[in-house]
């Protein structure tokens, strides 16, 4: 009953770990989009300035051919090396944001990729959970029940010892004893106290860890098989 109830109350941290695992694969997702909306506005900011540089340009060579003197000549020849400069930089920029454009397509599609894998394990896992929740819910309701009938026939001061014990003991209150061992702490159990214990006649706790101990008998007939 106790690890009925132990799995049943860690559900509600399962659930939250799948929802977090589909907050941070949505999260990846958005990241990816957000970038290549921000290379995107940075790329149409460089289309903007290279777009005034080559108009620039045009109008330096337009100009080129109204110049009078040799002086004028240099200035403006000057210009517009300083401009086709410009606009080879403002290309290198670009061609960078396009291989950036690139990459990012990729990482969003592998993002996308991993958010709906994700989605469709959280879904099974989901309803996996929702299963095995239905399953213990049905064994607690059937051991509580068996429990209650089991109950009527032991004295109260009995149960109050089992409750005790179980509650302190993650509920394991019951322990064999098997070849003069306890044998769920493995200490050694004294002569007299585990020949109590195999007599299966009243409530005997194990020295060690508090736990009632049983004894199995072996099956009629073992005795002589093994010899």
């Amino acid at each position: 009953m106790e690890r009925q109830r132990r799995r049943l109350a860690e559900m509600p941290a399962l659930q939250a770990a799948f929802a977090a695992r589909l907050t941070a694969a949505a999260a990846a997702v958005d990241s990816v989009k957000a970038r290549i909306a921000a290379m995107q506005a940075a790329r149409r900011d460089i289309e903007k300035d290279l777009a005034a540089v080559q108009a620039r340009l045009s109008k330096f060579k337009n100009q080129l051919m109204e110049v009078k003197t040799n002086k004028e000549y240099q200035a403006m020849q000057k210009e517009m090396s300083v401009a086709e400069q410009e606009i080879s930089d403002q290309e290198t920029r670009l061609l960078e944001r396009m291989e950036e454009s690139d990459v990012l397509a990729t990482e969003l599609k592998a993002a996308e990729a991993a958010l709906k894998t994700g989605q469709s394990e959280v879904a099974r896992e989901r309803q996996e959970l929702e299963a095995e929740k239905a399953s213990l819910e049905r064994d607690l309701l059937r051991i509580t029940a068996e429990r209650q009938t089991l109950a009527t026939q032991i004295s109260p001061s009995s149960l109050a010892v089992f409750d005790r014990i179980a509650q302190v003991r993650r509920g394991l209150a019951l322990a064999e004893a098997r070849d003069g061992l306890c044998t769920v702490c493995h200490v050694r159990l004294r002569p007299q106290v585990y020949n109590d214990v195999r007599r299966n006649d009243s409530i005997i706790q194990c020295e060690s860890c508090s736990r009632i101990l049983y004894f199995v008998p072996a099956p009629a007939g073992a005795s002589q098989q093994q010899s």
